[in-house]
């Protein structure tokens, strides 16, 4: 590791930002760009610190916080550019934040557990959305830019809390199949629109499902998502060794280099 007199700081984090923004001599590319225009690349800078995170990588880690933490900059630089406000406001904000919601480390409150204080949390977040927009509606305030499956999941939590919610597991699992069995029909009539409709409703309720068996579904589906890949790669080593072209095998051939991945996990 480098020597800590030897690192940059965030201030020349800050100075490297302003530098590529600066119209006089800035950075043609950093200049075009606005919030619409960088917001996805926030979006996908995190998932690549869940990635780093899923692989047990803490190298790629590091690296990969330094690129999200230049996002939160790079906003924090166009909001200052537009007098709305600067990254010293993005700190004071978050800091105050957390001195707010843990009354029980920088207050006189006291929380038993963890449990305890996910509950004053959730608590004190009700109380701070009180004041927005939308506020009085028990679904408001939700961003819509959330991943479809995280945003399922924190829907029916809220709903949950009003007590719009199966009182068990059985009734979760039962609504999936209901679900399919819609999506079924949709297919079985050919219309498009239907079936968009109804998959989103199966997702809903996968989504639900996995909330009620305390499952992350974006979790769910990135390791499901490694595991295809890990599998089709013994299915792709096994064509290649054969020395065949891929037209050349029959599904029920390359089902058993699969099957036989699967065992050898």
């Amino acid at each position: 590791m480098i020597n800590q007199e030897d690192k940059y700081t965030i201030e020349k984090l800050l100075e490297i930002m302003a530098a590529l923004r600066q119209p006089d001599g800035g950075c043609p590319w950093d200049l075009e760009q606005n919030f619409a225009t960088i917001a996805p690349y926030t979006i996908e800078e995190a998932y690549e610190v869940a990635d780093a995170i899923e692989r047990g990588s803490l190298n790629e880690l590091c690296e990969e916080l330094g690129d999200l933490l230049l996002q939160v900059v790079y906003h924090a630089r166009m909001a200052e550019e537009a007098a709305a406000f600067d990254f010293a406001d993005v700190v004071d904000g978050i800091c105050a934040k957390m001195i707010r919601r843990h009354p029980h480390v920088f207050g006189q409150d006291t929380v038993a557990d963890s449990r305890e204080q996910t509950e004053s949390w959730e608590v004190l977040k009700r109380r701070e959305r009180a004041v927005k927009p939308g506020a009085d509606r028990v679904l408001g305030g939700l961003p819509v830019g959330l991943p479809g499956l995280t945003r399922a999941v924190k829907l029916t939590r809220r709903a949950a809390r009003v007590g719009f919610d199966w009182p068990g597991l059985s009734g979760v699992r039962a609504k999936v199949g209901e679900e399919l069995g819609e999506l079924d029909d949709a297919i079985a009539e050919d219309d498009g629109e239907a079936r968009a409709a109804e998959m989103g409703d199966v997702l809903l309720a996968l989504a639900n499902l996995c909330r009620h068996l305390d499952l992350d579904p974006e979790s769910c589906v990135r390791q499901a998502n490694l595991r295809f890949e890990r599998r089709f790669a013994r299915v792709e080593d096994g064509v290649r060794q054969s020395g065949r072209d891929w037209e050349d095998f029959e599904l029920d051939e390359l089902d058993r280099f699969w099957v036989a991945a699967k065992r050898e996990e």
